[in-house]
């Protein structure tokens, strides 16, 4: 890996009528090739800020931002086209143009005037098809492609456009689960493979802390924190950042849960996957599940089936719904 992105001492935010609104500021930060970062945040916290200045489409009030030893502002943007590509939320409203053609625009900042394609530019275009994998796609309509289909269009353009660093907003926001974690996958395994910076924004929360090398937590009183998941999860960062009300951070897994107010305790024996799911449910319903709790109740995890004990009566149940339906 090498040190793609150098950020030091960086202040960012806008001025609207002579007036300056720092968004965030002190943020010093190093990133590298091969890896995936997400940036994390509620809305308004200003990650879009962040990413704006960070591409260069907006000045940044102080500090310095290096691409691979180079200051940006010393950058034209012909050559910023050259070092960063950008693939926003917003979908493309682009009609009669097929994917093969769409992705040969990440040429443009080589094609000249004409945009006409080398060769050389066509194998570009077809590497990047082939390495997102919708070679299947290439000769279909824009219009025609899912939510999925068409982000999975606008990565390939960014990958025939041959930059070090892709910066990505939201690129998550209009698909379905499965759909976010095979993009998820996807960005992280052409981090790999490319061995391109690749820092994105999302609201999928879940998903970045199993899938990301690094976070950015952005809070507007704590600013910005940066670090691997894991770190982050020991110090207790993302407990401080993300935990409302209602929502806990469980070091153990390194996952927010829902934290609900138990209203009795229940002694639970077993163990393995239907132990575990039975915990689950009863929690759910505001009974705290203890091995070692006093009380006349207590229910038994077989292989197959659940046992409730209670005083000197014992009922079989086949299904937790049934199992929870009798503990309400």
């Amino acid at each position: 890996m090498k040190e793609t992105i150098k950020i030091q001492n960086l202040s960012i935010g806008y001025t609207h009528k002579n007036n300056v609104k720092v968004v965030a500021k002190n943020i010093t930060a190093t990133i590298f090739s091969g890896e995936l970062t997400c940036l994390l945040g509620a809305n308004g916290v200003g990650k879009s800020t962040l990413l704006r200045t960070l591409s260069a489409f907006q000045p940044k009030l102080e500090g310095e931002i290096f691409i691979e030893g180079k200051e940006i502002s010393g950058f034209t943007d012909k050559q910023l086209s050259h070092v960063i590509s950008v693939v926003l939320t917003e979908k493309p409203d682009i009609r009669n143009m097929t994917v093969l053609e769409l992705v040969g625009l990440g040429r443009s900042p080589y094609t000249g005037f004409w945009g006409t394609l080398t060769k050389e530019d066509e194998v570009v275009v077809k590497n990047a098809i082939q390495l997102v994998g919708i070679e299947d796609l290439q000769d279909r309509m824009i219009q025609t492609l899912s939510d999925g289909e068409r982000q999975k269009v606008m990565i390939a353009k960014a990958l025939a456009q041959e930059t070090p660093v892709i910066y990505l907003d939201e690129p998550t926001a209009f698909l379905d689960y499965p759909s976010k974690v095979e993009m998820m996958q996807l960005l992280f395994r052409l981090s790999r493979e490319t061995d391109k910076t690749i820092f994105l924004s999302t609201h999928d929360l879940e998903l970045a802390l199993q899938i990301a090398d690094k976070l950015w937590l952005m809070d507007k009183q704590r600013g910005v924190r940066i670090g691997a998941p894991e770190d982050l999860s020991l110090d207790n960062s993302l407990g401080s950042y993300f935990a409302r009300k209602g929502i806990v951070f469980d070091p153990e897994i390194g996952l927010f849960r829902v934290e609900n107010d138990y209203t009795r305790k229940i002694r639970l024996r077993g163990s393995g996957v239907r132990f575990l799911m039975v915990s689950k449910a009863l929690k759910r319903i505001g009974i705290q599940c203890d091995v070692k709790a006093d009380g006349e109740e207590e229910i038994e995890v077989l292989a197959d089936s659940f046992i409730l004990h209670k005083a000197d009566k014992k009922t079989t149940y086949t299904t937790i719904a049934d199992l929870v339906e009798a503990l309400k």
